[in-house]
């Protein structure tokens, strides 16, 4: 009987603790962006974040777990950060920005503090202030990364090959310059919107790839961050239909709705497009992508959104790999080359032309642009399609040579599998 008494206890602490590490995990970014917007300082915000959660730690299993945690953790979060201004104002040198900063965000009205279930999200504000055009586009992208999607400062330097210091440092600057130049925490106006739109829509789009295809790690996956980058697009649709987010949207869903069978589920390894059971595609993200798309191109207003969705579109509404029109899908990079050039459009363009006149054709044109591209010189994939296409002409010597440089390239696990078990295929040829 004493046992079973004593039992209870651990059990219902054991469940608080898991309580607060699922919260943590799914809205600690969300309870951030609000704690942002009331206490006007990243640095503090982040603080009380930890803060509320300690307190959590603390009072939940004792307490039980509160009807709205989200709500619960914002107000811990917020008062014990102006508790903590007020008693370090006793004893250091006044600090006039930051006593000004929480002072004029945050009011002693407990009910503010708790309204995290206002129509206009903080995240979405929060992804327009850390993309402010008085922000470099690197650090915009960092900061966007760190404090709305919660990625490290290591995982956001394995995702852009930069050193972690570095990384650290634009995020630093980023916030230094927030608070200094007092940019406003806020959605822009209507008016200001359209020229406010591009930094935001490639930082969705970064974090929506870093997602789909995670650039280290042991999953290839993290639908965490893809989840997040369609979630915040949509916000950003109902916002400004403009074109281009519908656009961004409709390149996210029809991507996403290969999402469950581009990873082997006895491997974990990646599974090429041409391999993928298409049975098992979203064939409502499919529907939902395609009518985006055709309404934005329907605007005759055409961006670089709108004609990689379009080509996300052939792939996905093809029966079959044999049924694909690589003809079309060549025709929509060269408008996409005329549009936005890039190194990495030319590699996809010749892989496509690979595909729709043969593996020696694209071969010609990804040694050239390897030749002529220094870009392309570190990027994995890049090498990796040299090899597939050196292994399907039988030049074998020259497709080991090139798995082994993709392979030395690549961080991501699963990717690296794959790499060496198309080695290993070779050896057995």
């Amino acid at each position: 009987m004493d046992d079973e008494t004593h039992a209870q206890p651990r059990f219902a602490v054991d469940a608080a603790r898991d309580t607060v590490e699922a919260i943590y995990r799914d809205e600690s970014r969300a309870v951030l962006a609000t704690l942002i917007r009331l206490l006007g300082d990243f640095d503090i915000a982040e603080e009380a974040l930890h803060e509320a959660f300690r307190a959590a730690l603390e009072h939940w299993p004792r307490e039980g777990v509160p009807a709205k945690p989200r709500a619960w953790l914002v107000s811990a979060g917020r008062f014990r950060a102006i508790d903590q201004i007020r008693r370090r104002s006793r004893f250091e040198p006044y600090d006039e920005t930051a006593h000004d900063t929480v002072a004029t965000s945050a009011s002693d009205d407990p009910a503010e503090a708790v309204d995290v279930e206002a129509v206009e999200d903080d995240r979405l504000r929060l992804v327009f202030t850390c993309c402010h055009p008085a922000l470099a586009p690197d650090a915009q992208v960092a900061l966007t990364l760190r404090e709305v999607c919660g990625l490290t400062t290591e995982e956001i330097a394995a995702a852009y090959l930069t050193p972690a210091p570095t990384i650290a440092q634009r995020i630093v600057r980023a916030k230094a310059k927030i608070r200094d130049a007092r940019i406003p925490y806020e959605v822009p106006t209507a008016a200001e919107l359209p020229e406010r739109l591009d930094p935001v829509l490639r930082t969705i789009y970064l974090v929506f790839n870093e997602g789909y295809a995670a650039s280290s790690g042991s999953a290839l996956t993290r639908h965490d961050l893809s989840g997040e980058a369609i979630r915040l697009a949509r916000l950003l649709l109902g916002l400004l239909p403009e074109p281009e987010v519908m656009s961004l949207l409709a390149l996210m869903l029809l991507h996403d709705s290969r999402r469950t069978t581009r990873t082997s589920l006895t491997t974990g390894e990646p599974v090429l497009l041409d391999e993928q059971d298409r049975t098992r595609w979203d064939r409502a993200q499919i529907a939902e992508g395609t009518a985006l798309v055709e309404r934005a191109l329907s605007t005759r207003r055409v961006g670089p959104y709108a004609v990689q969705a379009a080509i996300a579109a052939v792939h996905a509404q093809a029966p079959s790999p044999e049924a694909t029109d690589w003809g079309e899908i060549v025709g929509l990079y060269d408008i996409l080359l005329r549009i936005e050039p890039s190194p990495v459009i030319e590699l996809n363009r010749a892989v496509a032309i690979a595909m729709r006149d043969g593996p020696q054709a694209g071969l010609a044109l990804i040694e050239a642009l390897l030749d002529q591209r220094a870009e392309l010189a570190n990027y994995r994939h890049a090498h990796a399609a040299r090899a597939d296409l050196c292994r399907r002409l039988g030049r074998i010597g020259e497709a080991r040579a090139a798995y082994e440089r993709a392979l030395s390239l690549t961080q991501q696990e699963p990717e690296r599998r794959l790499l060496q078990r198309r080695l290993a295929e070779l050896e057995a040829r």
